[in-house]
């Protein structure tokens, strides 16, 4: 599992990058800006957990599920903020890269579920890895 990561983290730093390409072409340039620096964040931390990989002390089962929630959440991450500045929507959670722009209430409940599933997954998933570390 831990190549796996590493790929997966290389694979996303890449979209990044090739988000930050797009950025002037973006409904929201500056959510454009958030989704290059998410790819490219998300994309060294799954390298980083790659790396240590092998040092995690949990059950098969438990490793499963860790590497789950963090590529999920690495990569929903992107996702969200990508569609967010793309549609030129995502004000109600994102004020700040948003700024004023809201989009349907279809785009906003799709950016919604990504970014507190993202936050949920994120948060077990680096739960577990310091759990697996401490053990």
């Amino acid at each position: 599992m831990d190549m796996h990561l590493i790929r997966l983290g290389i694979l996303l730093f890449l979209l990044g990058l090739l988000t930050g390409l797009a950025v002037p072409k973006l409904k929201n340039p500056r959510m454009g800006l958030s989704s290059h620096l998410e790819g490219a964040m998300n994309g060294t931390f799954l390298v980083v957990v790659g790396l240590i990989w092998s040092r995690l002390e949990l059950s098969h089962a438990w490793l499963i599920v860790t590497f789950w929630l963090v590529v999920y959440a690495a990569y929903a991450n992107w996702l969200a903020t990508l569609l967010a500045a793309v549609w030129g929507a995502g004000a109600p959670l994102m004020p700040i890269a948003a700024r004023d722009r809201t989009g349907s209430a279809s785009q906003e409940r799709v950016i919604r579920i990504l970014l507190i599933s993202v936050a949920v997954s994120i948060i077990a998933g680096c739960v577990l890895i310091l759990v697996g570390l401490t053990l």
